[in-house]
């Protein structure tokens, strides 16, 4: 499977300059014999959506991101963008797409609002979490701030997934000494590759968004064993297209069978147990 990692500024707010840069990028993808473009979380809106007096939601079904894939038809992309839910809901979402449909949309479920972030005024939290069938694979979404959930990687796996796709909004914090998002990613994706056995996707933004926001990329690859084998540069901008052997997930879960240990129905009482005695629901 070729992966192209999109570690890319966008302009907020400015939607059609945004999908025209995604153009670009999935051209490039296709010039490169490449299965799947990953860009960033909420790429086609920007991140600090409370600085932005006009409506730049959109439908999933959107036909200007229905047509992202035809630019490549081999070529598909996972997406992320302010989602109008067509209700009283809207999301942080990362849409799939290969040339023929919209194949699934991850609607984030944890929304940070602390530290600089303010998801939970902008967005209602989704409700599922799922892998899903590509035409590579089984792989599972997880934006951002949902794989500092743990849970929520278990569930992804034990649902199939052999890639998990991390678009990311990273940006440095106020606190660096205290909170080194860095080495927290770079801690989390290696942990999560190695002890559940897939490839893990880590695709963050570059670039500046107002005065608190400024995005540090340092996107990456890490396979099954927990090594990092495609690592772009922090602060810049880069779009690389890399290979990735489906194969060594099987493998290394045979060698070592950790995920199919799981006792499923162990988890589900307790968690019950759990929830019944004042757990929140």
């Amino acid at each position: 499977m070729r992966i192209t990692l999109a570690q890319v500024s966008c302009k907020l707010g400015d939607v059609d300059a945004n999908f025209d840069s995604a153009a670009d990028i999935m051209a490039q993808g296709g010039r490169e014999s490449s299965d799947l473009v990953v860009f960033p979380e909420l790429f086609l809106t920007g991140y600090a959506l409370g600085k932005v007096d006009s409506d730049v939601s959109l439908s999933a079904d959107d036909p200007r991101l229905m047509a992202l894939s035809a630019i490549a038809p081999e070529t598909d992309a996972l997406v992320g963008f302010y989602e109008d839910g067509l209700g009283v809901h809207n999301y942080n979402s990362a849409a799939y797409y290969d040339a023929e449909a919209r194949v699934h949309t991850h609607r984030k479920l944890y929304l940070p609002t602390y530290d600089i972030f303010e998801e939970r005024k902008h967005f209602s939290p989704g409700q599922t979490m799922r892998a899903f069938d590509t035409r590579q694979g089984r792989v599972a979404t997880l934006i951002c701030n949902d794989a500092w959930q743990p849970h929520l990687v278990f569930l992804a796996v034990q649902d199939g997934a052999r890639v998990l796709l991390v678009p990311t909004n990273s940006s440095q914090s106020r606190f660096p000494d205290k909170y080194d998002s860095r080495t927290y990613w770079r801690d989390i994706t290696v942990f999560y590759a190695r002890m559940y056995q897939c490839y893990v996707v880590f695709v963050n933004r570059v670039g500046d968004e107002g005065e608190n926001l400024r995005f540090w990329g340092g996107s990456h690859i890490v396979d099954p064993w927990g090594k990092i084998v495609c690592q772009l540069d922090e602060d810049k901008e880069t779009v690389v297209t890399t290979e990735i052997d489906l194969a060594t997930v099987r493998k290394r879960r045979r060698e070592v069978p950790l995920v199919r240990e799981a006792r499923l129905g162990l988890l589900a009482r307790e968690a019950n147990r759990l929830a019944e005695a004042g757990g929140d629901a």
